[in-house]
C-alpha cells in the first residue's frame, strides 16, 4: 500500500484522521490526494499536511488506485453518478466510509463491476483508537482487501464481516457505541457530583476509570464476566451497585437500544438506496 496513490473525496474529520494515520504509519504525503470544496479545509491539507489537492473529483479518480468516499451518505449518489465514466476507465478500489449506503448501490451509481469495500469506523479513530467493521464485494481482490484493511488499521483495529448486513450490527455496536459509553460516563459523573464530589474531581475520576477499565480488559486474558467477578466482593459495595442495575433491567435496556440502532441503520440504507422513479 505504501506506493499507491490514495484519494479522498471529502475532507471531513474522518478523512483527516485517516490521512494523518497513513502519514504516521509511513505513507508519503505526496501520494495522498484530497478533493474538498471547503477552502479552509483545502488550505489545511495543502499547508499543514502536504497532500495533493485534486482539481475536482474526476481528476482525483484519474490519479488514484484507491478512492475513499468520505462524504455524507445523503450526497453520495450525486457524487458518484458524474464519475461513472472515469470510474469505469480507471477501475480503482473504492473504500466507502459513508454509513448505510450498500455496496450494491455504490456499484450501481458508479456504473457497475467495481471493487468496493465498505468500512464502518467510529469516532475514536480521530485519536488513533478506532474500531472498524469491513465488508468487501465479490469484485474486490485479496490484494485490494489487504489495502483497505491496512488503511483502516492506520487509525485502530479492523475486522472483516462475511455478510454485509452485519455492518448494521457493527453500526449499533462500535459505530454508535462511543455515545452509549459517554452517556453512562455522564450519568456516573452527575451522580458523583449530586452526592458531594467536586465536579472536576468527579470528571477526572470517571475518565480515568473508563480508560483504565478498557486497558485492563484489553490486556487481560480473562473474559468480561470474569473480570467483573474479580472486582465484585461478596456483600460489598460493588455487588450492591450491580444488583441495583440488574434489578433495573440494564441488560434489557442495552439490548433494546442496540436493536433500535441496528434497525435505524437498515432503514437508512434502504432510504438512501431507493431507485429513481
Amino acid at each position: 500500500m505504501q506506493n499507491k496513490n490514495i484519494g479522498f473525496i471529502g475532507g471531513g474529520n474522518m478523512a483527516r484522521s485517516l490521512i494523518e494515520g497513513l502519514i504516521a504509519t509511513g505513507h508519503a504525503s505526496d501520494t495522498l490526494y484530497v478533493s474538498e470544496p471547503d477552502s479552509a479545509k483545502r488550505d489545511y491539507f495543502a499547508r499543514q499536511v502536504g497532500v495533493q489537492l485534486a482539481a475536482d473529483n474526476a481528476d482525483l479518480v484519474a490519479s488514484c488506485e484507491v478512492v475513499v468516499l468520505a462524504v455524507k451518505p445523503q450526497v453520495l449518489k450525486n457524487v458518484l453518478l458524474p464519475l461513472q465514466s472515469v470510474l469505469q476507465q480507471q477501475r480503482p478500489l473504492i473504500l466507502s466510509i459513508a454509513a448505510g449506503v450498500t455496496s450494491g448501490d455504490i456499484d450501481r451509481w458508479g456504473g457497475g463491476g467495481l471493487a468496493i469495500v465498505r468500512a464502518m469506523p467510529n469516532t475514536p479513530a480521530l485519536v488513533g483508537s478506532g474500531a472498524t467493521g469491513l465488508f468487501a464485494n465479490a469484485a474486490a481482490s485479496a490484494a485490494q482487501n489487504d489495502t483497505a484493511e491496512s488503511l483502516m488499521r492506520s487509525v485502530g483495529v479492523a475486522v472483516w464481516l462475511e455478510n454485509e448486513s452485519l455492518l448494521n450490527q457493527v453500526t449499533a455496536l462500535s459505530g454508535s457505541g462511543p455515545a452509549y459509553f459517554l452517556l453512562f460516563m455522564e450519568a456516573l459523573e452527575q451522580a458523583a457530583v449530586e452526592h458531594g464530589l467536586p465536579a472536576e474531581t468527579a470528571h477526572l475520576l470517571v475518565l480515568e476509570t473508563c480508560l483504565g477499565t478498557a486497558k485492563l480488559a484489553m490486556e487481560s486474558e480473562e473474559d468480561l464476566p470474569e473480570l467483573r467477578y474479580r472486582v465484585t466482593s461478596p456483600g460489598g459495595t460493588t455487588e450492591r451497585a450491580l444488583l441495583s442495575m440488574e434489578n433495573s433491567n440494564l441488560r434489557d435496556i442495552v439490548n433494546k437500544a442496540f436493536e433500535a440502532a441496528a434497525q435505524r441503520a437498515d432503514e437508512l440504507g434502504r432510504i438512501l438506496g431507493e431507485r429513481d422513479g
